[in-house]
């Protein structure tokens, strides 16, 4: 439904895209992040139409974004990070005026309700936009986003600016929408991204990074950890934990700390071998108590950091 191949863009002689690539099927919601000038709102420029590449090529659902072979932006809904509005018009008005827009006609009446009714806008329908709050504002502009039955929405920081209750209302508002959309969603709040992405793009200085799934980028940063607490019987000594972990075959490493009555151990293991039944086997046949056992990953902020960081 996305498709981007080789695509560059130069301001003067600066490059803000280096030779992107990447591909988002049908019904997919990925993440699209990235640090301040790493290109993340050039691309969607130019996935919406408001900026040629310099080179390369873009696709949204099948159609060129140069506009040959049919009008992608019938099947695109674009909702950037200011929601756009004429806030002195009230909801209806304003939502009738963009269906208008995009020439729904005799079905523009019914898709307005339905959009209103989807974005919880009912009770402000015939409120100006300048007197809602920003999460009802947010609100407005995806239902001006999805009026036309949009197959792709690339939305831009949705939820900035909004307080914690109005973020999740619009989180759930994007989950909801995913079940028939197809969802680029760029934003500084990872745990909102590790809430509703499935996959995660990350740019940085114009480049991609990185293209897979949270969870499989956190075990890629952490390597194959696994976190062990376990207590002795009354003739073990607590000390004794790191010396029966570390004999474990795959172990490379063990980090210990110790509780009153309990020892939390973390062993860095060799390869990506999943170790967990050889640990419990050794715990339990040394007469430990095995209190925990969990594969530990770096989670999106540390992902993030990682392959920002250390390609400045």
């Amino acid at each position: 439904m996305i498709r981007v191949s080789k695509l560059s863009k130069f301001y003067g002689a600066v490059r803000a895209l280096n030779d992107v690539n990447f591909e988002i099927e049908r019904g997919e919601v990925v993440g699209f992040l990235g640090p301040n000038g790493a290109g993340k709102s050039t691309t969607m420029r130019i996935l919406t139409g408001f900026l040629a590449p310099s080179s390369g090529h873009a696709w949204v659902a099948g159609l060129p974004v140069t506009g040959e072979n049919g009008d992608f932006r019938d099947r695109l809904g674009y909702l950037p990070e200011s929601a756009p509005s004429y806030p002195e018009m009230t909801v209806n008005r304003y939502l009738a005026f963009v269906g208008n827009v995009h020439r729904l006609g005799r079905h523009g009446k019914s898709r307005v309700a339905e959009a209103m009714e989807r974005c919880g806008l009912e009770k402000v329908a015939n409120r100006r936009i300048e007197g809602l709050s920003k999460g009802f504002t947010q609100r407005v502009g995806l239902a001006a986003a999805i009026l036309h039955g949009p197959e792709v929405l690339i939305l831009d920081e949705p939820t900035s600016g909004l307080d914690p209750n109005q973020m999740t209302e619009i989180q759930g508002l994007i989950r909801e929408l995913s079940v028939d959309r197809t969802i680029l969603l760029s934003s500084h709040i990872l745990p909102e991204i590790q809430a509703v992405a499935s996959r995660v793009l990350i740019l940085n200085n114009g480049v991609l990074v990185a293209d897979d799934t949270p969870t499989a980028l956190g075990k890629a940063i952490a390597g194959r950890r696994v976190q062990v607490r376990i207590r002795p019987s009354p003739d073990q000594a607590i000390e004794d934990a790191e010396s029966l972990l570390a004999k474990i075959e795959g172990v490379s490493h063990v980090e210990i700390s110790s509780g009153d009555d309990h020892v939390c151990a973390q062993l860095v293991t060799d390869g990506t071998l999943d170790l967990r039944a050889e640990i419990a086997l050794a715990v339990v046949s040394a007469k430990w108590s095995l209190l925990e056992l969990v594969d530990v990953r770096a989670d999106l902020q540390e992902v993030f950091k990682q392959l920002t960081e250390t390609r400045r």
